[in-house]
């Protein structure tokens, strides 16, 4: 069995217009959501093999809340921010492992979602989780097929 898991990165912080985007932190409710959306999702049951993060501060910081709650690694990938739907499904695919997560930002991450959920999810809003699920064992074959199930939370 394969699952996904899909987290945009929590709220960010607009208030420095002079800061550059990747080095946006959080901001408070990004700061409060990304623990307890870790703690509703470890209480699924769900543990990735891999956490796969954009490189992003806002991104980084909303992976190490998961990883600290999953007790899971966080493994930083430069090619995830600001990639495309098809990046960040192949980036996942490409672990290997049969549990993936992967922490990153919209647009990619609502059209994911929605391709992954036949149009299910609209839009994936910040610190949202969505996971997915195929019976297969094969990221070639679970890829090319849409998942037995999904999930998505919310913060709200």
């Amino acid at each position: 069995m394969i699952t996904l898991a899909l987290v945009r990165h929590a709220k960010s912080d607009w208030g420095d217009p002079g800061l550059d985007d990747h080095d946006r932190p959080l901001n408070d409710r990004g700061t409060r959501d990304a623990p307890r959306m870790a703690r509703r999702l470890a209480a699924t049951g769900f543990r990735p093999d891999v956490i796969l993060s954009s490189t992003a501060l806002r991104a980084r910081t909303t992976a190490e809340a998961f990883a600290a709650e999953l007790g899971v690694a966080v493994s930083l990938d430069p090619d995830l921010y600001g990639a495309p739907a098809s990046a960040l499904l192949a980036a996942a695919a490409a672990t290997g492992a049969g549990s993936v997560m992967v922490v990153a930002h919209d647009p990619g991450m609502s059209v994911l979602a929605g391709r992954l959920s036949d149009g299910g999810i609209g839009h994936m809003p910040t610190c949202a989780v969505a996971t997915f699920t195929w019976s297969d064992d094969d990221w070639d074959v679970a890829t090319s097929l849409d998942p037995d199930d999904w999930t998505i939370d919310t913060p709200r």
